[in-house]
């Protein structure tokens, strides 16, 4: 049985499962306390998520590079080959990774709001320790910063611009691909933020790829 482990509040996660949902194939996706080190030391691998662990026993934790890879590690619907090419992907990645700094600050103050930390007093306290000692201050001044930081990750993503031309292709390389997958758990979360509104060709989007992986983002979070 392949096996995903992940945690509803970490949008890598989010993109593991939304794949493997795409894919078709059957899989138990088991969600890690995080102060579940016994995990783990079972699977003899530092702390790490997301991690995929296939049928024949072997675990991935590179991602995402593995997510890249599923279609040779788990079969199923093709993801990647023939739905997106190098060049698309590498340009996904780089965004990606110039927009983390921002992203990680605005996802902080959501964490919250999934099961495993909202609904666990001892995770929550943990979190908040954890927040402050990454950005520097505590979890209601990065809330408060959530406008001025969703303004600065709007224009580097150059938001309307990309809506527009998702709302043309309906999927980034206008099939589905784990391109999809990456994009929309990546957007999703940032729907929970009081008082900001992504574009709704964005919202959209992320409903179009939720429908058509048959997962939803939605899942992992408290009040759904």
């Amino acid at each position: 049985m392949i096996t995903a482990y992940h945690q509803w509040a970490v949008p890598e996660s989010q993109r593991l499962r939304l794949a493997l949902a795409a894919k078709g194939v059957d899989f138990e996706a088991v969600a890690v306390a995080p102060d579940d080190d016994a995990t783990f030391f079972d699977l003899g691998i530092a702390r790490t998520l997301p991690v995929l662990v296939d049928d024949a026993g072997a675990v991935h934790t590179d991602f995402p590079t593995t997510l890249f890879e599923l279609d040779g590690i788990v079969g199923g619907e093709p993801l990647v080959e023939g739905a997106i090419d190098r060049g698309a992907r590498d340009a996904l990645l780089d965004w990606r990774e110039q927009a983390d700094p921002l992203l990680q600050r605005l996802y902080a103050p959501v964490v919250p709001a999934f099961r495993g930390v909202g609904d666990d007093e001892a995770a929550f306290e943990a979190w908040k320790r954890e927040a402050e000692h990454r950005f520097g201050m505590g979890l209601e001044a990065l809330a408060n910063d959530r406008y001025a930081a969703y303004e600065q990750f709007a224009t580097l993503s150059r938001l309307p611009e990309l809506g527009k031309y998702l709302e043309q292709r309906r999927f980034y390389t206008g099939t589905l691909s784990v391109a999809d997958c990456l994009l929309a758990a990546d957007l999703a979360p940032l729907q929970q933020l009081d008082g900001v509104s992504l574009p709704v060709s964005i919202m959209y989007y992320i409903q179009r790829v939720e429908a058509a992986c048959g997962a939803a983002t939605a899942d992992g979070l408290l009040a759904a």
